[in-house]
């Protein structure tokens, strides 16, 4: 079922009521069902969250994002107890092997590279090194084909120099804002299949208490350079302006194409963290990607 996201951006105090979640600003008054809600960006430094409110979200699984007064998302809020027979999951997931770990992220780093090559491809630029470096990706990518990809895909995928940077200029803020977007739609995905975040494939810093959510988005991430291309042809503001922001929140309802199926990637996350679940549990070995293109 596709999902709402909701970005407070302004003023607003939000409660709880027969299973709706009521809103208040200076201006109207609105319900939303709050299992018809995937995700909550609460932006203004004002707004006020009954715990109730907190808590009745979090039992319907709805990540909520807190902004910085940087306005821009710093911390999460999550389920932690989203799936019935979460425990099992977890103990699947911690005693995956590290020849399993190797191969799993060798495949995600093929899937990531592949798409960027795409996104250079469909934007008429040069791409053919790409696909030697998808081509070349080894177990556990010991020869990090992922940064040579990414000093190659950075230099030629905008028309002008740019160096890729977490708290660099324009366009990362942007790519900065989105990327956390979806980190939050992985990581809620990740939990409501009985996943573990904290315990990466890859990433392992003892800091992140989300890097399996980082290990899964490594593909999807173009799908906001992709957006953040198209904002930049379409607005000349280069700061995070509410209006930018909601663009950067709709890739969550970009469609993405299985091989039977297509769905927005909300929805087609369900697929892929589902494959995951089933690698640890011996179930498979691969880890199921959707096209970003049809």
């Amino acid at each position: 079922m596709l999902k709402r996201t909701l970005l407070f951006a302004n003023k607003a105090i939000l409660k709880t009521e027969n299973n709706q979640l009521l809103i208040a600003t200076e201006n109207r008054e609105a319900s939303v069902p709050i299992e018809d809600i995937g995700h909550i960006v609460l932006e203004h430094p004002q707004t006020f969250i009954s715990i109730p409110c907190l808590n009745k979200l979090v039992d319907h699984n709805v990540a909520v994002v807190f902004c910085d007064e940087k306005h821009m998302p710093s911390s999460m809020l999550l389920n932690l107890d989203s799936h019935y027979i979460q425990h099992t999951h977890f103990q699947n997931q911690i005693k995956a092997s590290i020849p399993l770990k190797k191969q799993l992220w060798q495949q995600i780093i093929k899937e990531k590279i592949t798409n960027q090559k795409t996104l250079l491809q469909k934007s008429n630029k040069e791409f053919t090194p790409m696909e030697y470096y998808a081509r070349s990706v080894l177990s556990g990518d010991t020869d990090n084909r992922e940064g040579a990809a990414a000093r190659y895909y950075w230099q030629h995928i905008f028309e002008f120099e740019f160096t890729r940077e977490r708290t660099g200029e324009y366009p990362n803020n942007f790519l900065n804002y989105g990327y956390i977007v979806l980190r939050a739609a992985v990581a809620r995905t990740l939990a409501g299949v009985g996943l573990l975040n904290t315990l990466g494939i890859h990433h392992h810093n003892k800091y992140n208490s989300f890097c399996l959510a980082d290990d899964i988005m490594e593909p999807f991430r173009v799908m906001v350079d992709k957006k953040v291309i198209e904002i930049m042809g379409k607005y000349q503001d280069e700061h995070l302006t509410s209006e930018i922001k909601l663009e950067l929140l709709s890739v969550l309802t970009d469609t993405v194409y299985f091989e039977t199926n297509k769905s927005p990637l909300m929805v087609g996350l369900i697929t892929t963290c589902q494959s995951l679940q089933k690698c640890f549990s011996g179930d498979s070995r691969k880890i199921i990607y959707p096209k970003l293109w049809n």
